[in-house]
């Protein structure tokens, strides 16, 4: 079985995310969406509620489960047996810091492969920031996040 892991904070998923989800669940038979627990940043949403906010989303994909790790993400990658790891580009700034840890993994585990996918381009502006952002003013999240997750920031941004 061929198994590729998609790691990243996701605070929170947006469109962009699933749409790298959904063609990387049609090239590998397993993949895991792996929500990092980075202690440098400072996330809306708490580990858990990524993982759930993840788990509504990905339904229709059974062939991609949703966990959370801490540490290395190659050495997760190995603990899961993945032979990739797949990371979304939206803009030539993304690809630097990507080389830059592609290589890096590659390094520390030469069995483990960085696949790089393109978001669309109707995606290419959108971040996890951003979205946070129009969110804090109320503005429109229609076309930038699925629905649930749209109704669990305003709430956040009830209580912040």
């Amino acid at each position: 079985m061929r198994t590729a892991i998609c790691p990243g904070s996701f605070d929170p998923v947006t469109y962009g995310h699933l749409d790298i989800f959904g063609r990387v669940s049609l090239l590998f038979d397993h993949v895991i969406v792996a929500v990092s627990r980075n202690p440098i940043k400072n996330p809306l949403f708490s580990i858990e509620e990524r993982v759930e906010l993840l788990k509504s989303v990905l339904t229709n994909y059974p062939n991609i489960e949703v966990s959370s790790f801490e540490g290395l993400t190659v050495n997760y990658a190995i603990k899961c047996k993945a032979i990739a790891i797949v990371r979304g580009l939206r803009v030539i700034s993304d690809f630097e810091n990507e080389f830059r840890m592609a290589l890096t993994n590659k390094k520390l585990a030469c069995h483990v492969e960085t696949v790089f996918l393109m978001t669309k381009a109707e995606y290419s502006f959108i971040n996890s920031s951003t979205v946070k952002e129009i969110a804090s003013f109320g503005g429109s999240l229609r076309s930038l996040v699925p629905p649930i997750v749209e109704e669990k920031l305003r709430e956040k941004m009830k209580t912040k």
